[in-house]
């Protein structure tokens, strides 16, 4: 809405508030770039919880990161957000969320954000200027995004950000990749977060054995957590590669920013329901994501040049989209979109245990040619 921008007066500074998971924060990252286009003179800061702040990693949309705590008490809570008291023209949210709109109303003279469509709470509405509901399942968590840029009447961007690494660490890479002697190589990201999202080791172990065979070194990719670094260590461990070609594990060794720049350099990136595969998607790299409960309307990887508000994705089947191949296990049921079949994060799920290499590979094939 034209009127509602000129009515800003070109704010001079401007808060994306987005307090969640590390994928929501990346997701978020074509709302960003749209603001800054939009008013590339401004400032622009973004409010994320602790922990998070990797996959902003040499973003050049923002100027300043501020981490909260979701653990802190009421005093720190309220401490940090008094300290943002109407400090920005202009705050959004792409999240439904009453830690966002708090944020939101607390740092900016002008607000915008979401609203579920069940809640009632006239007081959560007021604490936004402008609001539109929130879509929690026909609706890509981009293109629910950029549902802010209609309200603002600016013109939406909808290329994913992924993370940046600076020269030194660009430098530092290449001297980790320095054995492969410049033969091309995929990067395998093995971990997710939580087990339900999880594929099987043998899985695993087969697909880096047959990219080994067709002449490509493998980078195993992770988190710092021991976990990671572990699993990875297993897949090294089984596998029977001798003479076919190297495997580097690199879990727990590079930040967001260089796992980036691991994938921009790779022939191929597989991967799970993962900020990683994300990631992935973002940097252009032929992405093989392999997908369960999760509802890929909304959580599938954003292809790197695609520019449409409609999600890539059906709810149903596994295809191809851009440079990013979705590989969905196979079930009535699926996608549940819940944690599994025990519906905990830990709990696993049959349609990712029961999902062959068979399958993978054909899907990697296709990326691959």
């Amino acid at each position: 809405m034209p009127e509602f921008k000129n009515s800003l007066e070109a704010p001079r500074r401007m808060l994306l508030a987005c307090p969640q998971r590390i994928g929501d924060v990346l997701l978020a990252t074509p709302l960003a770039h749209s603001l800054k286009c939009a008013w590339p003179e401004a400032q622009l800061d973004m409010l994320i919880l602790r922990g998070t702040a990797g996959v902003l990693e040499g973003n050049p949309d923002i100027a300043e990161i501020i981490e909260v705590s979701r653990e802190a008490g009421f005093a720190e809570k309220f401490a940090q957000l008094r300290g943002l008291w109407r400090r920005y023209d202009l705050a959004v949210s792409p999240l439904p969320t009453d830690r966002a709109r708090l944020a939101c109303w607390i740092a900016g003279r002008k607000t915008v954000g979401l609203i579920e469509q069940r809640t009632q709470d006239r007081f959560k509405r007021m604490l936004l200027d402008r609001w539109t509901y929130f879509d929690d399942l026909d609706t890509h968590t981009v293109s629910m995004g950029l549902r802010i840029t209609d309200l603002l009447g600016i013109v939406p961007s909808f290329a994913v950000v992924p993370p940046c690494a600076n020269p030194t660490q660009q430098l530092a890479l290449t001297a980790r990749l320095a054995p492969f002697g410049g033969k091309p190589f995929a990067v395998l990201h093995p971990f997710p977060k939580f087990r339900y999202k999880m594929w099987h080791d043998a899985g695993w172990i087969t697909l880096a054995q047959w990219l080994t065979q067709r002449g490509l070194n493998v980078v195993l990719s992770g988190g710092p957590d021991a976990a990671e670094h572990e699993y990875a260590e297993n897949i090294v461990r089984n596998m029977s590669h001798g003479g076919l070609g190297d495997v580097l594990n690199l879990a727990g060794c590079l930040s967001l920013g260089e796992t980036a720049e691991l994938i921009r350099r790779a022939a191929l990136f597989v991967g799970p329901d993962t900020a990683t595969t994300h990631i992935a998607a973002a940097t252009g790299t032929p992405t093989l994501a392999l997908f369960g409960p999760s509802n890929p309307v909304k959580w599938g990887p954003w292809p790197r040049d695609w520019n449409s508000r409609v999600s890539p994705w059906s709810r149903r089947g596994s295809g191809q989209q851009g440079n990013v191949y979705l590989l969905q296990g196979a079930g009535d049921c699926v996608p549940c979109m819940l944690e599994g079949c025990e519906r905990r994060p830990d709990s696993g799920s049959r349609c990712l245990q029961e999902l062959s290499a068979d399958a993978a590979i054909a899907a990697a094939t296709k990326l691959l040619a």
